[in-house]
């Protein structure tokens, strides 16, 4: 295992834990913990931003250039993952299941969408 990917390895994991403790602690109002889970999962996705960062520098990669299209993806991938996750909550938390089952399947469609727009369509 090259070094780079260790590294990454590492940092993303801590970047995905502290998201998702974030997330938990702003969802299960059991926690009473709205807005240090807000902190938490801010700082996980901080932790993510550098996690790439770091990555890239240690492969020798140019910086991620932002123009429209590296900004429709990330909208994309954002508004997927939230949808997915809405779906998931009123399943396991709200207790709207078959919404939720429908809400979470379309977030899915919206990630899987992201494949043809990233790689591109060809014969």
């Amino acid at each position: 295992m090259k070094k780079s990917s260790l590294v990454a390895m590492i940092l993303g994991f801590l970047a995905l834990v502290f998201f998702a403790l974030g997330m938990c602690m702003t969802m299960v109002t059991e926690f009473y913990a709205f807005i240090p889970g807000i902190i938490m999962g801010c700082i996980g996705l901080i932790l993510a931003i550098v996690t790439i960062m770091v990555w890239r520098k240690m492969e020798n990669k140019t910086p991620i250039t932002f123009d429209k299209r590296t900004v429709l993806v990330f909208l994309l991938a954002a508004i997927g993952i939230l949808t997915l996750g809405v779906g998931m909550c009123m399943v396991l938390l709200w207790g709207k299941s078959i919404v939720g089952v429908i809400v979470g399947i379309i977030g899915i469609a919206i990630l899987l969408g992201l494949i043809p727009v990233i790689k591109g369509i060809k014969d």
